[in-house]
């Protein structure tokens, strides 16, 4: 097994800048179908990209600048899929919020994949 090599993170760089990322879910607000979950850190997607889910390919949007720092990713028993999310720009203390919001639950898992 390898680790991610630079060449991964350069294809990611290269779909991350030629897309626009939409925040949908900004910091503070709450899940529109869970009402008592609030947001942390920003959070949305990539426009015109597509996931597992359908949707667009998500991200978590830091307070650190605009480079990708990591991947989280996920499986959710309820949806019964899995997907990635891209990290941006995220602190140290964000990364730790959002691997906790992926992994508080026994229905919701997640690794953290450092770049």
């Amino acid at each position: 097994m390898h680790r991610f090599d630079n060449s991964f993170w350069s294809v990611l760089d290269a779909l991350v800048s030629k897309s626009e990322i939409i925040i949908d879910r900004p910091k503070g607000t709450a899940h529109p179908k869970y009402p008592d979950f609030i947001y942390k850190v920003n959070y949305g997607y990539l426009k015109d990209t597509a996931s597992m889910d359908g949707a667009g390919i998500d991200v978590w949007v830091g307070t650190n600048g605009q480079n990708i720092d990591a991947i989280m990713c996920i499986v959710d028993l309820i949806k019964r899929d899995s997907e990635i999310k891209i990290l941006i720009g995220c602190t140290e203390e964000e990364k730790a919020i959002i691997y906790e919001t992926h992994n508080e639950t026994q229905y919701m898992k997640g690794i953290l994949i450092r770049r």
